[in-house]
């Protein structure tokens, strides 16, 4: 069976990720989540003083500090996969409300995405793999040979993140959840560089009311006639 690449693309919170590596697990392909590399150089800007409220994200100094921001991946006993930042585990703080409302502010910025695309490239060289994010299909893996866009309704999606931080014991409120959602479905719509956008070929998936076992179905056929033709 021939190997593929798979880009999964869709709207914050609705639930890419989650089908993206069960999907990854269900076809043994690595799984890349690009999100969390966007998480991942926002935390480092707010570490190092590049986030402010009143002034917004210093680009100028994120930019020069690019390549001193080193991202990978690494899965732990509970075959789960968290994200390294230059050498320190981060998958819990990169998941909170703070990282959340500065991701897409540093996002927008082209070069740092031009950096991470590469990054991404890199990681899908060799095929094999299952990436989700928002430019997946259309900028990083353009000839990918399964392209997925996700989409649910941004109170359904911000439902579904709520219960997620209260799960993890992270205080939260559902109103300030809707209002980050939508938010970050405007800014990351309307960025200049690589917006979130269906790809003309993906396949579109609207999961407000399907279950996880529902989607996967879906997924698994369309790969497999993918790699069967």
């Amino acid at each position: 069976m021939k190997k593929i690449t798979i880009a999964i693309d869709g709207f914050s919170s609705s639930g890419k990720s989650t089908m993206a590596k069960q999907l990854a697990k269900e076809i043994g392909y690595v799984y890349v989540d690009s999100g969390a590399m966007y998480r991942a150089a926002t935390l480092y800007a707010m570490r190092h003083g590049m986030t402010n409220t009143d002034t917004g994200v210093d680009t100028e100094a994120l930019i020069e500090a690019l390549p001193q921001i080193d991202i990978s991946f690494v899965r732990t006993p509970e075959e789960t996969q968290h994200t390294i930042l230059n050498g320190e585990d981060v998958e819990k703080e990169i998941r909170g409300m703070e990282v959340s409302s500065w991701v897409s502010p540093v996002a927008v910025i082209p070069e740092v995405r031009r950096y991470l695309v590469k990054l991404q490239q890199q990681y899908g060289k060799d095929k094999g793999i299952v990436m989700d994010g928002r430019d997946i299909g259309t900028t990083v893996f353009p000839d990918a040979e399964m392209k997925v866009f996700v989409n649910a309704s941004p109170e359904i999606r911000a439902k579904r993140r709520y219960d997620e931080l209260i799960e993890k014991g992270t205080p939260s409120d559902f109103e300030s959840v809707l209002a980050n959602i939508k938010e970050r479905d405007h800014i990351d719509s309307t960025r200049k560089e690589s917006p979130l956008r269906k790809a003309d070929d993906a396949f579109v998936l609207d999961n407000d009311h399907l279950t996880r076992e529902e989607q996967m179905q879906v997924l698994i056929k369309l790969f497999r006639e993918k790699t069967h033709g």
